[in-house]
């Protein structure tokens, strides 16, 4: 058995809502039973030897390993990590036979360890919230009530007493939560320019960036628990739209009890070997955890073209608005049957569907981020988009002049068309097996004398899933293919396998020893791929190691 990690859950989790400290085990099934009837034997005599109350202990199977779990109070998590971690130094050495750690010393250290983090004034805070149904926040810096322009933020070791605050003034805004495995970022953004202009001050929470009122305010990767929290504690904000990652989930939890909408884009292969994601199941039970923000009258949007996200809506009984690239898909059809509500696409059209009514929102050609309709994809994110915005009180019109509007460089590094001297060149993020198929039916769609692809891959994807990539990028018809080597996302693989196993498909798939390059860094092989274009060709770019500087590059030169 290995201990992997320890920490804590300060959001609604895999366990539920409450926060709590969780231990992440590798070991075989059997060695999980073994540890889990030890743990539960040790963990009650700790709470009480230390003086807590006792919470009951959940626990979850994943393939290879088990996650163990126990509730506790906000102002002592960081004692409660270390309660964990100690309990399990207790079974682990109860289960090898190897001498156990004192006891009585152990129980000490976590009684001072709790003693020095306590603070009852948040405490306080956080119930008198819940006796006011009042959003609450808090980490390890800030408390706060309500949210946006409704909010009031404090240090947490300098809280007001309670008695003293006017509850009338801390209100909730408008909130939606953007999950799945692609298109987050792309749809969050057109929720946001939605939004935007229909007048409201929106905070956006991305992987790229937070912004309030289409202004970048902090650049990096904002969307765990941290991003929500900056913007829903912004106090010009009016609604927020959240991007959720699967990593901020299972590291934190959720940064927000409730939301009006949470949406799930889709479900994909994407980390897949991580623990807790080794299959396509875990995978969905991550990205379903925002499911349980959703408020008694909220919605929640589903791809009714996914069948691991239709197969789990059986369960869920409050309200969901589906979208659909094809207005014939039977679960749609039974769901708008029975007065529900959908967004879908009806030949060219994007049409909402509701209680019978069916009203065209705007056709392909004129959403400048679908490319006249060659990014499939970015159509499957504008009708989930307006089935989130539309849920946040924006009209059929405000969609369509959202949609209609939103230029492809107000969305960088996602399907991204440049022209270049009489050729084009598109730049994509694409890092796994589903957005890659999509950008490479969208390269196909661009006509295009010769394609050349800059392109390489992280070692933490499969032998099969590297050679699978090279067969679908050289069936869309390429010239000439250049491979980066990506030192940095290498994911311990020696240098030069990830190379040599794409080199070595694409050579079984027919192409020619001169036909690939390589070379050590993307921008390399970025400048071999616009040296060797001339007019009429198709430059494809894989910008895995950032977007900025291939734009620099490419307006530069003029794009």
């Amino acid at each position: 058995m290995e201990l992997l990690d320890a920490r804590r859950l300060t959001g609604p989790n895999l366990f539920g809502h409450e926060p709590g400290a969780i231990l992440d085990i590798r070991c075989s099934a059997d060695e999980a039973a073994r540890l889990l009837e030890c743990w539960e034997k040790n963990l009650p005599r700790i709470f009480d030897a230390v003086g807590w109350q006792r919470s009951e202990s959940r626990h979850r199977l994943f393939a290879g390993g088990i996650s163990l779990f126990f509730a506790a109070p906000i102002d002592v998590l960081y004692a409660a990590s270390s309660l964990s971690e100690r309990a399990w130094a207790l079974c682990n050495a109860e289960l090898d036979g190897s001498d156990a750690p004192d006891f009585d010393a152990m129980c000490a250290e976590i009684v001072e360890e709790a003693a020095a983090e306590a603070n009852a004034p948040l405490l306080s805070l956080q119930r008198a919230a819940i006796e006011h149904h009042t959003a609450f926040l808090w980490d390890d810096a800030l408390a706060s009530l309500g949210h946006g322009q409704h909010s009031q933020v404090w240090p947490v070791r300098e809280l007001p007493e309670v008695d003293t605050l006017d509850w009338k003034f801390f209100q909730e805004i408008p909130v939606a939560l953007v999950t799945g495995t692609n298109g987050k970022t792309t749809t969050v953004r057109l929720a946001a320019h939605i939004l935007g202009g229909a007048g409201q001050y929106v905070g956006l929470s991305s992987t790229e960036w937070i912004s309030v009122n289409g202004q970048v305010v902090d650049r990096g990767d904002w969307s765990g628990p941290g991003g929500a929290r900056a913007v829903l504690r912004h106090p010009e904000v009016q609604v927020a739209i959240l991007e959720t990652a699967r990593g901020g989930l299972l590291r934190r939890g959720l940064g927000v009890g409730q939301a009006q909408v949470a949406l799930i884009t889709n479900i994909a292969e994407d980390h897949l070997g991580d623990f807790a994601s080794q299959n396509m199941d875990e995978l969905l039970d991550i990205k379903w955890i925002v499911s349980q923000a959703v408020e008694v009258n909220g919605t929640l949007v589903l791809n009714a073209d996914d069948p691991l996200l239709v197969s789990r809506s059986a369960a869920y009984s409050r309200r969901i608005d589906w979208f659909s690239m094809d207005i014939d898909n039977p679960v749609v059809t039974a769901h708008t049957d029975s007065d529900g509500r959908a967004f879908v696409l009806a030949g060219e059209e994007l049409v909402r569907v509701d209680a019978g009514r069916r009203d065209t929102i705007c056709r392909i050609n004129e959403i400048p981020v679908a490319l006249g309709g060659a990014a499939r994809h970015n159509v499957a994110n504008a009708l989930a988009a307006a089935a989130v915005t539309c849920r946040l009180g924006a009209t059929l019109a405000q969609v369509r002049a959202g949609l209609t509007s939103m230029s492809p460089h107000s969305n960088p590094g996602r399907c991204n068309l440049y022209d270049i001297r009489n050729f084009k060149v598109l730049v994509d993020f694409a890092h796994n097996p589903h957005a890659m198929r999509a950008l490479f039916d969208m390269a196909r769609a661009v006509p295009a004398k010769r394609r050349v692809l800059c392109f390489g891959q992280a070692g933490d994807r499969t032998d099969a899933q590297i050679r699978q990539l090279a067969r679908s990028a050289w069936a869309i018809g390429l010239e000439r293919v250049i491979i980066s080597e990506l030192a940095a996302y290498a994911r311990g693989r020696p240098h030069g396998e990830v190379h040599a196993l794409l080199r070595d498909e694409l050579k079984k798939c027919g192409a020619r020893d001169e036909q690939i390059l390589y070379f050590e860094e993307e921008s390399d092989s970025q400048d071999a791929a616009l040296a060797w274009a001339q007019p009429g060709d198709l430059v494809i770019i894989l910008a895995l190691g950032g977007n900025a500087s291939v734009h620099a590059k490419l307006s530069a030169l003029g794009g």
